[in-house]
């Protein structure tokens, strides 16, 4: 026999999974740049990494060129799905350099990897208009 008490156990052992279950997702997804690219670069990138060159560039054709300089390396940050992601500069850093270890294996250790103190030299400057700053950035 089934009494109310019993009933309200359960629905608050239920909530108490659910909820235990959601917090394992998101301590999951925090932990992973893959994800992160996903969720904060998917809008203009896919999965596999192109997007709609000239507007949005390709990183599989792009992104050795962008990490070989200064000021490619700094819009790589400060392009707004990078610089407006709600990550910590080391999750930037980290999405930034799964973008490299994913899209361009080949470089190995011959580039310098993004770290948690360039990105927050890169996100102090602002990008007013992204547009204009790959039209400087990629040549003819």
């Amino acid at each position: 026999m089934v009494t109310w008490q019993s009933e309200r156990l359960m629905q608050h052992l239920g909530r108490a999974l659910a909820l235990l279950l959601l917090a394992g997702f998101a301590l999951q997804a925090a932990a992973n740049p893959r994800f992160d690219y996903l969720l904060h670069c998917g809008g203009c990138h896919i999965e596999d990494g192109s997007g709609n060159p000239p507007e949005v560039p390709d990183l599989r054709k792009d992104l050795a060129y962008m990490i070989g300089f200064d000021a490619g390396r700094a819009y790589l940050v400060q392009v707004p799905g990078s610089a407006q992601a709600p990550l910590s500069d080391a999750g930037l850093a980290a999405v930034l350099n799964w973008m490299i270890d994913t899209y361009y294996p080949q470089l190995g250790g011959d580039f310098e990897r993004f770290s948690p103190e360039e990105v927050t030299r890169h996100r102090s400057e602002r990008l007013l208009d992204p547009k204009q700053a790959r039209a400087a950035l990629w040549p003819e």
